[in-house]
Formats: structure tokens, C-alpha cells, sequence
């Protein structure tokens, strides 16, 4: 018995007739009335009572109706749903996220719109120190992750995508002597106590610059994976924190950002996934997230 047998079954019973049937079902009467033999051969009995007017159905027949409607519809749904699964309308997607991320408009803009479009679908969201993306993306626990460019993005199975550039200001007290200025110049931050994201590690644009431009008057006094945290250590006065830009929209008594001129130095922004994703879920995330996001904001 196939799937089909029962459309033929469920045709002839719902219509009452074989002609009228078979134009339903858009095969010829001889062929639908073939396959409705063969079925009943199967099953060991008549479903049908033949009239010279119509057809009417047996007890077993009235049975199989039942079961018939039951199984089409299920086989619908199983159709329906694997289709979808396969479109990445159904699934989970986790997606971590760090540094700018949150703040910069591109990961909220890419999760309202993945939510828009695939309501059905599955999203976790959480917080995850830039370094440790790549590992828990490695090891299945997360899709995909938003955070700065970092050394650790070179791993071979890791997909990396560019999508946002930031200008970089200074956090500080407002009492710091330097906050008296609008714009700062890296020669203003020798020596100066700098708190710096985990993401700027001795690989990263920024520390490398820093190192350039300053030598040995670079004083890291401290880091952290935390961008609260490293505007809470600047807010307090333990150091000068350079950030993107769209880290300004956080208000934090006493701390006020000033703008760095140093117009070749950005903050970046990157979207990491498996190179060789299975998820079709994830797959359409990506695709939405693929417009990219070039921004250069003081």
C-alpha cells in the first residue's frame, strides 16, 4: 500500500464516483479504477459497492476512510515540516555575542530581523568573551558569535565576515585632566594607565598601533573581557579605556568618552560561524546577517 493508493481510495470516496474521481485526480477512469482493484486485492476485500449510478463504501471501506484521512494528513505535515526545517524556517540558532556587538545596532538589527522572517525558529542569545567564541563554536555549543577581530579567529574551520568599522573614543573621568579636550591625540595617552578589551591581544590592530605609536610609554594597566566592566574601571579612574564608538550611548556617572584622532584606527566588528555549517536554521541567519554594516561613527 503507498500513499497514492490511498489518494485514488480517498478520491473515489469523497467524490462517489469513478469518472468524476479519476478528472480529480486528472488520470484516466481506467487506470484509477486499476488501482483501486489492486488495493482491495492487498487488503483482502471489497471497499467499495458498485452501482450503475455511484460507488458507496463498504464497512471496511467507512474504516479505511478514516485511517486514509488520518495518514494523507500526517504524511502532509511530515512533508510540511521537513521542508521548512530544510528552508531554516524551524531549528535553533544560538548566537553569542561581545565587545560593540550590542551596542553598534548590528546584532539586534540581525536578530529582530531572523525573528521577522523565521518566527518558528529557535534563538538563544548570550554573552561570550570574544576568546572563547571560536572554542564554543568548535564545540557545538554555540552557532554563532559577534566580536572584535582577535587571533584566535584563525582557526581552519572558522568562517569569519567583516562587518562593521567604528571610530575609536576614550573613556575617562570627567575630572581627568584630558577630558578638558574634545579630540585626543595618541602622543595624550604616553604613559597614561589603559584598560583594554580581552579582544586586544598583542595580534589585534589596536595593540599593535598602541605599541607603534608609544613604545615603551604604553602602560596596560589593565584588561577584560567585560565591556561594562571596562567602563566601570575607567568611570572609577583606574585607567583610560579606548572603545568603538557606539559604546558612548552608555551613561555612566562621571564618565564621559572623548574622541581619539588617530583616523587609520578602528574598532571592528565580525560575525564567526563553522566554515562547513550543517544547520540549514543557521545557514539562513547568516544569509540575513550578510548585509554588511560599514559604519565609521564618532
Amino acid at each position: 500500500m503507498e500513499l497514492r493508493h490511498l489518494r485514488y481510495f480517498l478520491a473515489v470516496a469523497e467524490e462517489g464516483h469513478f469518472g468524476r474521481a479519476a478528472e480529480k485526480l486528472n488520470i484516466v477512469q481506467p487506470a484509477l479504477s486499476m488501482q483501486i482493484k489492486a488495493l482491495e486485492a492487498e487488503l483482502g476485500g471489497a471497499l467499495f459497492i458498485r452501482t450503475s449510478r455511484r460507488v458507496e463504501l463498504t464497512e471496511a471501506g467507512v474504516l479505511l476512510l478514516t485511517e486514509a484521512r488520518r495518514t494523507l494528513e500526517q504524511a502532509e505535515h511530515t512533508r510540511q515540516t521537513v521542508e521548512r526545517a530544510m528552508r531554516g524556517e524551524t531549528g535553533r540558532v544560538r548566537v553569542g555575542f561581545a565587545g560593540n556587538a550590542i551596542f553598534s545596532g548590528k546584532l539586534i538589527a540581525d536578530l529582530r530581523l531572523f525573528r521577522q522572517r523565521f518566527p518558528d525558529a529557535e534563538l538563544m542569545i548570550q554573552e561570550v568573551g570574544p576568546q572563547e567564541q571560536v572554542e564554543a563554536i568548535l564545540a557545538g555549543q554555540m552557532d554563532i558569535g559577534y566580536t572584535p577581530a582577535h587571533s584566535n579567529l584563525s582557526a581552519p574551520d572558522i568562517s569569519v565576515r567583516r562587518i562593521g568599522d567604528w571610530d575609536i573614543l576614550v573613556a575617562m573621568t570627567d575630572d581627568h585632566p584630558l577630558a578638558q579636550h574634545e579630540d585626543l591625540t595618541m602622543d595624550m595617552l604616553a604613559g597614561q594607565p589603559l584598560v583594554l578589551y580581552d579582544a586586544h591581544d598583542v595580534h589585534e590592530h589596536l595593540y599593535i598601533t598602541l605599541m607603534q605609536k608609544l613604545g615603551e610609554r604604553c602602560h596596560i594597566a589593565y584588561r577584560s573581557g567585560s565591556t561594562l566592566s571596562i567602563l566601570a574601571m575607567a568611570a572609577t579612574g583606574l585607567g583610560l579605556a579606548p572603545i568603538p564608538a557606539p559604546l558612548q550611548q552608555v551613561a555612566i556617572p562621571g564618565l564621559v568618552y572623548r574622541r581619539l584622532n588617530e583616523p587609520d584606527l578602528t574598532a571592528n566588528l565580525v560575525i564567526v560561524s563553522r566554515k562547513h555549517e550543517p544547520s540549514e536554521a543557521v545557514k539562513a541567519y547568516l544569509s540575513l546577517a550578510d548585509n554588511p554594516c560599514s559604519v565609521r561613527t564618532s
